[in-house]
């Protein structure tokens, strides 16, 4: 008697389904349009925020201030952020030669990166048509069609961050350590390029994975530890020599009080952002200037390093209408705010919920409840953050929010949509509908002139969207192709028009924001101005399109001095703007004092000092040669010290003082004023394109 064994089956894997050709074409198209919209027009914009571009340019001329982030080749002060987002730019500039173009496509071009890898995400496990929608909705979100095409920051951020979900999903899917170390590096470089900004998606991140990691929960949490180490490793190299360089040999560490990295990163660019209490402010009687003086009672200074609350009506943070705006759950759907990004939180809030619960009976393990757990987390982190912080806060911020918005509204959208049978998926459908476009409603309501009957083709395609989706027969065959694109229109025609406007408009400035002007929007001042901060000529809004400027309190207009205004007698105002520059904006010299400038500009270390950076960076950027920017941002650093100075003047290393801009130099005791009075107490000052300086040398 024989017996035959039998050979054990062995399944093949089934391979995944090849991509379809329309795919690849409307990913092409995604892709292709993004970079037209980001691209076009990019000149328009100048030197967009000329504190960043002054940078770029210190970069592109001395490794050294490459290394370090410095304002100016000579090395005098860092900016106050890691370099990382400036080192992209500084080497477009290197290769193409300084112009705004070289300085601002790497920008666009991380714009379009941030939306091809949004689409990558999403589409590994929730198929094409979710990733499209997501890319989609991100590059139509008005605060990223603006950041991308701007010189901030914010731009590599949102990239590294989707880039950190991306990762710890691939880990989630396979259970391997490379992944969550990858995960550790990409928000170390994230770190280094807006430094603990980049910690709120950490949170999500990590909880994320210790619950749906495959492996055992000791070796998740060792599988943690060691993306905290990649974490730190990939961030402190930076910080770690900066900390360890000698002071002598490097410059100043910018918003910092005691030229320290760590100060910075824990203080002003730290805690302070959460609790109002920012290191190197400009507090009015706080020894660093009292700005509300200068400006007639405007209250604090305005940007990266003003406190908020004394100066405004209503109070501070923690109420309505303090510096930064009123803080609290709302904050996200005011009028600052708004139109830059919140036409779509309410679909993602109410989609993350009904996506949670379809997937509810789910494996731990399973990837697509973990990304509506990631995702989901990243947006209420980042979102209470946001709203309840009581330090500097600007509207652009929120654009670290576009990612997870655009992920949840498509990733939801397309999880209810393939099981629309069911009678509740089909009414939150309908409901999520109908609360996009009542936000769609208030949202273009506040701009009254600004295509007025759009709001209501909104919000009559959303209700007829929302009925069609209650009827089965509506969401099969060819109809419900239509109901689709009517969805769409509801969700994406707002975000789009103001998307469009802002692409159109070019913007300068250090507080910027996206679309048209809108009632009861907040400028850099409390209840002032349009929805951002001051372009390059002193309006507010950060639009540079002929729109009328303000008249401030006091009754003076920005970006009214002659460089002999009020303050210390040396244009106190010109912190408001003009051709002397300030605190918001870049200065912007004439042709005769650009030339006067760059005579014999070899000879000296610093063809000129102003106080603050934004007013000499137009200097800088206009010569080419090293402007030193007294004091830092806001002028209240002290950089350098009146002795420093005086050394440096005794040893013919700067060439003129040009008065005017931003700082200490406003009242107070700060160095900077103390620089002021010395240099008006022992030069003679001339005037040049309206603009006063005295020769150091003479």
């Amino acid at each position: 008697m024989t017996t035959t064994l039998e050979q054990p089956k062995v399944e093949t894997p089934e391979p995944p389904p090849a991509r379809r050709r329309w795919e690849s074409w409307a990913l092409a198209a995604l892709l292709a349009g993004t970079a037209v919209a980001y691209i076009w027009g990019l000149g328009a914009s100048g030197w967009a925020n000329s504190f960043y571009a002054a940078a770029v340019q210190a970069g592109s001329e001395s490794w050294k201030a490459f290394f370090f982030g410095s304002s100016d080749a000579a090395n005098s002060i860092t900016v106050d952020k890691p370099p990382m987002s400036l080192w992209l730019m500084s080497l477009s500039v290197r290769i193409f030669g300084l112009s705004s173009w070289a300085m601002l496509v790497p920008q666009a071009l991380l714009g379009v990166g941030s939306v091809a890898l949004l689409y990558a995400t999403v589409k590994r496990w929730f198929g094409a048509a979710a990733g499209l929608l997501a890319g989609l909705v991100l590059a139509l979100t008005p605060i990223a069609a603006l950041m991308f095409r701007f010189n901030n920051p914010d731009a590599l951020l949102v990239l590294l961050m989707i880039a950190s979900v991306w990762a710890m999903l691939r880990a989630v899917e396979d259970g391997r350590t490379r992944w969550m170390v990858l995960t550790g590096v990409f928000v170390g470089l994230g770190f280094l390029t807006k430094q603990l900004q980049v910690m709120l998606v950490v949170p999500p991140l990590a909880l994320t994975y210790l619950f749906a990691g495959p492996p055992k929960f000791g070796k998740r949490l060792a599988q943690c530890f060691a993306a905290l180490g990649a974490m730190i490793v990939s961030a402190g190299w930076w910080l770690l020599t900066v900390e360890l360089w000698p002071a002598s040999s490097r410059p100043w560490i910018g918003g910092s009080q005691n030229n320290s990295i760590l100060e910075l990163t824990l203080g002003y660019n730290g805690l302070g952002r959460l609790n109002g209490e920012e290191t190197g402010s400009v507090t009015p009687g706080g020894g660093r200037g009292d700005a509300a003086t200068a400006m007639g009672g405007a209250g604090e200074a305005i940007a990266g390093g003003a406190v908020p609350g004394g100066g405004m009506p209503g109070g501070g943070p923690g109420g309505g209408g303090g510096m930064w705006g009123s803080t609290g759950i709302t904050r996200m759907f005011e009028s600052a705010q708004g139109g830059q990004i919140a036409w779509l939180i309410p679909a993602a809030l109410i989609l993350l919920v009904a996506g949670l619960a379809v997937r509810g009976k789910a494996a731990r393990t399973d990837t697509q409840r973990a990304s509506f757990v990631v995702w989901g987390l990243w947006l209420l982190v980042t979102g209470l953050t946001f709203s309840f912080m009581a330090g500097i806060f600007h509207a652009y911020y929120t654009v670290a929010l576009a990612p997870a918005v655009a992920a949840l509204v498509a990733i939801g959208s397309v999880t209810l949509w393939r099981r629309r049978d069911s009678l509740w998926v089909r009414a939150v459908l309908a409901v999520t509908l109908l609360a996009t476009a009542a936000m769609s409603w208030v949202l273009l309501g506040r701009s009254a002139s600004f295509v007025p009957w759009l709001k209501w083709t909104v919000v009559v395609a959303g209700v007829l969207a929302a009925v069609a989706v209650l009827i089965p027969a509506l969401t099969r065959g060819r109809i419900a192709a239509v109901v689709t694109l009517a969805a769409m229109f509801t969700g994406l025609a707002g975000p789009t028009a103001y998307a469009v406007d802002t692409i159109a408009t070019p913007h300068t400035g250090s507080i910027v924001s996206a679309g048209p002007t809108v009632e009861g929007g907040r400028g850099g001042f409390g209840g002032m101005g349009g929805p951002g901060g001051m372009d390059g000529a002193g309006r507010m809004g950060g639009r540079t399109d002929g729109a009328a400027a303000p008249t401030m309190p006091g009754g003076a207009a920005p970006g009214a001095t002659d460089g002999a205004a009020a303050g210390d007698g040396m244009g106190g105002m010109g912190a408001m703007g003009g051709a002397a520059g300030g605190l918001l904006s870049g200065s912007n010299p004439g042709e005769e004092l650009v030339s006067l400038l760059e005579q014999d500009a070899g000879n000296y270390t610093w063809v000129a000092a102003a106080i603050g950076s934004n007013s000499a960076s137009g200097y800088q950027l206009a010569t080419e040669d090293p402007v030193m920017p007294i004091g830092g941002f806001n002028g209240s650093d002290p950089s350098p010290t009146l002795e420093q100075f005086q050394q440096y003047v005794a040893d013919g290393k700067i060439h003129y003082f040009i008065a005017g801009g931003r700082g200490g130099g406003m009242g107070g005791d700060g160095t900077a004023s103390e620089i002021s009075t010395w240099v008006q107490a022992n030069f003679t000052a001339v005037t040049v394109d309206g603009v006063t300086l005295y020769d150091l040398t003479s």
